[in-house]
């Protein structure tokens, strides 16, 4: 944990589906940044949240999802902690998923005793997770077309709206081509240097 003093209550919120041979001894890895970030000593600790009502970090061993509704006090340091979380979900997960993590300065109310033109340094950073660039992007895509359409059924009918989505579609499209593509020029031919050659892709979040 940081060895400075928190300056923010940050909220992480957000569902991912696993693979269904992911067991909840690897999810305790898998979270490790998280627990060990809350200064906890294993899951089962760190999966409390700051706060009793939120659920904190679940294991749903039915539906074999991770469930987090968490909050823990911390500063900025909190986006590379969740980088590395992100880089392990998409190894662990079995569809793409949203996380949403909310960064609330709690030294804000403070300041304005102080200082009435003090400025928030609210944040809010939307991640994605997925077993590889396509899932990530499929739910990027549902996500953009949600918030669209919900925008503009405020002016049109939503059978007017089919050629937006289509546009959208054509985006999202154009987007997994052009990845795939680079990704093929970056490996280098088979055989090349006596070796079969390639290079681990990173997922993107």
């Amino acid at each position: 944990m940081s060895i400075y003093q928190p300056s923010f209550e940050i909220h992480v919120h957000g569902q991912v589906p696993l693979r269904a041979d992911v067991t909840s001894q690897e999810l305790d890895e898998i979270l490790k940044p998280l627990w060990r970030y809350a200064g906890a000593r294993s899951l089962k600790d760190g999966a409390i949240s700051h706060y009793e009502e939120e659920p904190g970090l679940q294991f749903n061993q039915h539906e074999h999802t991770l469930q987090i509704c968490w909050t823990v006090l911390g500063n900025e340091d909190f986006h590379q902690v969740m980088e590395d979380v992100c880089m392990n979900l998409n190894e662990a997960s079995r569809s793409g998923a949203a996380l949403e993590v909310t960064f609330y300065d709690t030294e804000f109310e403070d300041a304005q005793e102080t200082d009435s033109n003090a400025q928030s340094r609210d944040d809010f950073v939307m991640l994605f997770v997925g077993p590889d660039p396509a899932a990530i992007m499929q739910v990027q895509r549902d996500m953009l077309v949600q918030d669209v359409v919900q925008l503009m059924e405020r002016h049109f009918e939503s059978a007017e709206l089919d050629g937006v989505v289509g546009e959208i579609d054509k985006l999202f499209t154009q987007r997994l081509d052009d990845l795939v593509s680079s990704l093929r020029m970056d490996v280098p031919p088979r055989g090349q240097n006596g070796h079969g050659g390639g290079r681990k892709q990173r997922r993107l979040h």
